[in-house]
């Protein structure tokens, strides 16, 4: 199973609160290639916004992994998830294959409906059917991916004799966050890997997202040993946790080893974790226990 960690964009990610530089997200992927982690995550948003709390936000993922990739040379770099609403599907499209050659091929492009509607509302996006819309995203920019000329006609996007020029240098990897079964069997329709998180234990939850992806692949006749899963795991400092908390664990790298293994033997591909610090010692504590793992399963 590989093992990769999300990276610090925001002011939630340092300890005084300050806003993320570019600097410190650079130094974080480089201590994560250094430790032998095996790729690196960014999420997507332009605002944070609720009536409770300021406004708040991250850097843009996209023009960070850019710049990110001829830094830390071997990891694979993955979106969780890019916002389909927030770029035209033939845009994102071009942009994915630009960053994978531009990474020598180490892209898996992430891709979800989104859902924070106070982001959508403060720049003017359409919030209305998020899964209708997602799906006329998902399918165009899938098919440029797979190298095809593509005419369209959606309810909400056209397109006519689309085709990325140059070609995509591979078949860059599309990776899903869905639950719901709509989302579910868009992912095993047209993704190549399939997301969902946050986990810090095995629970119920998760056996019934398990089974519910593999009732999507039956459903689209897909063998569900053809589709590449990841689970996000939230992971909190020793001993910050909540027994009541199934969505972190707080454990030291042999217990976070022991999950692990309780996912690999769950057939998941990839553990993405979202340490809440963003700190050497989190980053040395999620090696270690990767290397505890992959001893037990060589």
């Amino acid at each position: 199973m590989r093992i990769g960690v999300t990276l610090p964009l925001s002011d939630g990610d340092t300890p005084d609160g300050h806003v993320t530089t570019f600097a410190e997200t650079a130094a974080f992927a480089r201590l994560a290639e250094a430790a032998g982690l095996d790729s690196i995550w960014i999420f997507d948003h332009v605002l944070f916004r609720s009536t409770d709390e300021p406004d708040s936000g991250i850097r843009e993922g996209w023009t960070t992994f850019s710049a990110l990739a001829p830094l830390v040379p071997r990891v694979e770099l993955g979106s969780l998830v890019m916002c389909s609403s927030f770029r035209n599907p033939a845009l994102m499209a071009k942009m994915a294959a630009t960053l994978d050659d531009l990474a020598d091929g180490r892209l898996t492009l992430g891709l979800g409906s989104g859902w924070h509607d106070p982001e959508y509302e403060a720049f003017g996006w359409p919030a209305d059917h998020k899964v209708g819309r997602f799906a006329e995203d998902l399918e165009i920019t899938a098919r440029l991916l797979r190298g095809e000329r593509v005419t369209y006609a959606g309810t909400w996007l056209r397109t006519s004799d689309a085709v990325l020029v140059p070609p995509p240098g591979r078949r860059v990897p599309l990776l899903v966050a869905a639950k719901g079964e709509r989302m579910l069997r868009l992912t095993a329709s047209w993704a190549d890997a399939w997301n969902t998180a946050w986990f810090g234990r095995i629970d119920d939850r998760l056996r019934t997202r398990l089974a519910a992806v593999d009732a999507a692949c039956a459903a689209v006749g897909r063998d569900p040993a053809t589709l590449r899963r990841t689970i996000g795991v939230r992971l909190a400092d020793p001993g910050t946790g909540s027994a009541d908390d199934a969505s972190a664990i707080d454990a030291e790298a042999p217990g976070l080893a022991a999950f692990l293994d309780e996912l690999a033997g769950l057939g998941v591909d990839d553990a993405i974790i979202w340490s809440i610090s963003k700190s050497p010692a989190s980053v040395e504590r999620i090696a270690e226990a990767r290397r505890i793992h992959l001893a037990r399963w060589a």
